[in-house]
């Protein structure tokens, strides 16, 4: 007959259950899609009148990321014990940031959680949406290159030695563009390890150098300006960055935050330091009795069309309507310029690749024709 034993743990001795627990919570990512998810469920059952004790406790059972079911489960005893949903919140900055606690403050204030959740679903499904798109976009181009420049150096270094071989053995004449390419292929192979070392290195150390630059105020500062001039992706960084910064405005207003909060919490989730620095100008001068749209005028980093619909917004006292309309026309003029995009490097990439791959095959059949034609 079989028996059951349970076996205690000795005292004194290690929890390693909670050992696991931290081990899993720090090699957990929350991504937005997580928060977004959260944030919808949260709100369709606050809004069918269910408790937010009683929101906690079923968010936290049904929850599978270590870092989120960690703070609803501490949220939910904060909350029994009186704490507010947004105090409860800021104990955890590694889970929701500062925008997302201000939105459920002012919506606990205001008597709109359901409502507020909802719309930061709805924000961050749509940046989260608009920034992958940006980011495939600007990643194709860059993959198509790093296996065309892969594919170039394989066979200059693998295949156009063995033809040189071939051209030396039956004494070809050889065209200055053969000659040319195999010059390149000679100059790889022929590198001691210590010259592709230093090499190799020096590419790492610019790289390092480039991060540690982009890091300090200035440099991140220079780089985002450049950046929103480049051709092609400029206006697309550019269109992308002003979206985000008229719906996330647009959303704290709405849901009752004080536009100086409102400002400096999007500051700091700008994403782009050239709109960043604007966003605090507009801050200070809002503080001495300014506008919103002619000190972001002044500034010269947002488009004419935001800015003439930001004022109207101000004169008619609708700012957050206009926010949120402005916003939601650039999110469309990103999703089209994406769009465009793609399908404008598709074939370009194509052209890239077969050039490459074309100008080495060339190399190697110019002597050959060159041959044929004298046996001929």
């Amino acid at each position: 007959m079989a028996t059951n034993v349970i076996r205690e743990k000795p005292k004194g001795g290690f929890d390693f259950s909670k050992i696991q627990e931290q081990i899993e919570y720090n090699l957990t990512s929350l991504t937005v899609k997580d928060l977004a998810i959260f944030a919808r469920q949260f709100a369709a059952m606050f809004n069918a009148g269910v408790a937010i004790v009683r929101c906690l406790s079923v968010l936290h059972e049904q929850c599978s990321n270590a870092k989120l079911k960690r703070a609803l489960r501490s949220m939910n005893a904060d909350v029994q014990e009186g704490i507010n949903l947004a105090e409860a919140m800021a104990k955890f900055p590694d889970v929701f940031d500062q925008l997302f606690i201000s939105m459920v403050a002012a919506g606990e204030v205001g008597g709109v959680l359901d409502e507020t959740l909802d719309r930061l679903a709805v924000m961050m499904e749509k940046n989260h949406k608009t920034e992958a798109e940006i980011n495939s976009a600007m990643s194709y181009p860059k993959t198509v290159l790093f296996v065309a420049i892969v594919i170039f150096f394989a066979m200059t270094i693998f295949l156009l030695p063995t033809f040189a071989k071939i051209f030396k053995d039956i004494g070809a004449d050889l065209p200055t563009f053969t000659l040319i390419m195999l010059g390149i292929s000679a100059f790889c192979t022929a590198w001691p390890p210590i010259q592709q070392v230093t090499v190799i290195g020096v590419i790492i150390a610019l790289k390092i150098a480039f991060d540690m630059y982009y890091k300090t105020p200035m440099g991140h500062l220079q780089i985002d300006r450049i950046a929103m001039k480049l051709p092609v992706f400029g206006d697309l960084i550019e269109k992308s960055a002003v979206a985000r910064f008229c719906v996330i405005f647009g959303s704290l207003t709405r849901s009752g935050v004080p536009i100086l909060n409102s400002l400096e919490i999007v500051r700091d989730v700008a994403g782009n330091q050239a709109i960043s620095n604007a966003i605090e100008y507009a801050r200070q001068e809002i503080q001495s009795g300014g506008m919103i749209s002619i000190a972001l005028q002044e500034q010269a980093v947002f488009p004419s069309l935001a800015i003439q619909m930001m004022a109207i917004g101000e004169e008619t006292g609708e700012l957050d309507k206009m926010l949120m309309k402005v916003g939601a026309f650039y999110e469309t003029e990103v999703e089209e310029a994406v769009k465009g995009l793609t399908s404008m490097l598709e074939p370009l990439m194509i052209v890239v690749v077969g050039g490459i791959v074309g100008s080495i095959l060339l190399s190697m059949y110019l002597p050959m024709f060159a041959v044929f034609q004298k046996l001929g």
